[in-house]
């Protein structure tokens, strides 16, 4: 039922999501908006690249720099605390996503492709600022039902980082609920998100007016 619900909304939506897109070309900021009309081109590679400290995160796992500090100063205060936040997704580059957006084309239809994963080039792990965590058994997919869940939602704005699609919010940020994902956009920005309750969409038209 849930899946017949998003895919309505997707039709009745659609003339909205990927249309007027606006490209950005060289962002500086880190609250800058990614989403299905703002997208990055394909040959953006963030420069500050760097690798998250293996004992937060799986092999390989990089996020630009300022993210990548603030990822581990979460993580390493979330282990002191007994709580295991571990980065399973972080940097993900336009043809990775390009082919992993393909992939669930074929897998499930455009539909759900569209409702669950990014067009190239519109996911916010070309970026370099978003991560998907998880707790020790690495399942991003269970993370909801972990104790790492309401550590992150109480404390990932002190670091930074915001609860990128919340629940309910599909209408607004073209994407289903993912608990497991999160982005960086800075300690101030974050924390006026998380006190406000706002979606990353809503604080970019508030702060464009």
């Amino acid at each position: 039922m849930e899946k017949i619900i998003y895919i309505l909304l997707l039709i009745i939506l659609e003339n909205d999501f990927y249309k007027d897109i606006n490209t950005i070309y060289n962002p500086t900021n880190y609250d800058f908006l990614i989403n299905k009309n703002n997208k990055l081109t394909n040959g953006y590679v963030p420069q500050d690249l760097e690798l998250i400290d293996i004992n937060y995160s799986c092999k390989d796992k990089y996020l630009r720099k300022e993210a990548r500090i603030n990822f581990e100063k979460l993580s390493k205060q979330a282990k002191k605390e007994g709580f295991n936040i571990i980065a399973v997704s972080t940097y993900r580059s336009y043809e990775y996503q390009e082919k992993l957006y393909n992939n669930y084309v074929l897998d499930k239809g455009f539909y759900y492709a569209d409702m669950a994963s990014a067009r190239a080039g519109h996911s916010e792990h070309q970026t370099g600022l978003a991560v998907d965590v998880a707790d020790l058994s690495l399942d991003y997919d269970n993370f909801e039902s972990t104790k790492e869940f309401n550590w992150m939602k109480n404390n990932a704005h002190k670091y930074g980082f915001i609860l990128r699609y919340p629940k309910a919010m599909f209408h607004i940020t073209g994407f289903k609920y993912e608990p497991w994902h999160y982005r960086y956009v800075g300690n101030d920005v974050a924390t006026y998100i998380y006190e406000n309750n706002l979606t990353l969409e809503e604080y970019n038209l508030i702060n464009s007016r």
